[in-house]
């Protein structure tokens, strides 16, 4: 996509950006991250005479702890987003509010988690905390375009709303879900923000949001990929039904794509018409995989419930 097409979709879409910021505005509860942690349970650790951590004090199921953790190291690289999204979209009018509104709220996340991990410890402070500095210090670098940047949010707030949903309901523990459902209706709320946004590229340039949108689809990764121990966690995250193709299919992808209508449209041709035809191709192909994974697990999970009961 060429410099000349960004600077036009960016002036086109501010009218957008701003009614919809607008809209965000007038819908968002604020909330306050210091209300949902059980500040009654916090304690000194040894540096001020206290005990420090250890396995025992965390009332996490173990699964549930890695997902949070997981969520709370990809919430730290927020200064590394800002600075993507800013070079994107720029700091001026509607766009830049927008940036610095959504850098806020994103902001609260990490906070919160943070707080309750700690105040609970349901987590080693230490070893989050050089988990942390490792992955904030590697930081977050993508080479997408202005388009790709739109539509890659778009999924990818969705895909953290189910994470933070998954999650909560996994810890066993009320406040934590509660604090986490909190968390993932901020990520449907920005969803539905970048959603409209891809959605009026569609009407202002079609082939191009198209290929925009296959290359997110076909390629998509979570921003936390690159966290040392993703791969292994993923795995474990998808194992526990938190997480898995069979969610991204259902209830990220395949939605988002519904509400765009990109199987009705009728104003692509070229690349684009050509880009629908690979969107289709691969859907079938994700929706075979995430249904062959639903069965090793079922097949895993009965051989584990034998084997248990023997």
């Amino acid at each position: 996509m060429n410099d000349k097409l960004v600077t036009n979709l960016l002036h086109e879409l501010e009218p957008v950006v701003e009614e919809n910021l607008e809209r965000h505005l007038a819908i968002t509860k604020n909330w306050n991250p210091h209300d949902y942690v059980p500040w009654s349970e916090g304690r000194d650790f040894a540096f001020l005479g206290g005990e420090d951590w250890s396995p025992e004090q965390s009332r996490l199921d173990p699964v549930a702890k890695i997902a949070m953790i997981t969520n709370l190291l990809t919430e730290d690289n927020l200064p590394s987003y800002h600075r993507e999204i800013a070079t994107q979209f720029g700091l001026d009018g509607p766009w830049g509010t927008w940036v610095g509104r959504w850098t806020a709220e994103e902001g609260r996340h990490g906070i919160a988690l943070r707080d309750y991990l700690v105040v609970t410890r349901g987590v080693d402070p230490v070893e989050l905390e050089v988990a942390r500095m490792a992955h904030m210090t590697a930081g977050h670098v993508v080479e997408k375009n202005m388009l790709e940047a739109i539509a890659y949010v778009s999924f990818q707030e969705l895909a953290t709303r189910v994470s933070h949903r998954n999650t909560g309901k996994a810890t066993g523990c009320p406040i934590a879900d509660q604090l986490l459902a909190r968390i993932a209706t901020d990520e449907n709320l920005h969803m539905i923000f970048y959603r409209n946004l891809v959605s009026a590229a569609f009407e202002s340039a079609p082939n191009e949001t198209m290929r925009a949108v296959v290359n997110e689809v076909r390629d998509f990764s979570m921003p936390g990929a690159t966290m040392e121990g993703f791969a292994r966690n993923s795995v474990t995250i998808a194992k526990a039904g938190i997480y898995d193709l069979r969610l991204h299919h259902d209830e990220v992808v395949a939605p988002i794509l519904r509400k765009w209508k990109v199987f009705e449209r009728e104003d692509l041709s070229g690349d684009g018409a050509k880009a629908r035809d690979e969107l289709g191709e691969f859907m079938e192909a994700l929706d075979a995989q995430a249904t062959r994974f639903v069965e090793q697990r079922a097949r895993l999970r009965e051989r584990q419930a034998a084997r248990a009961s023997s």
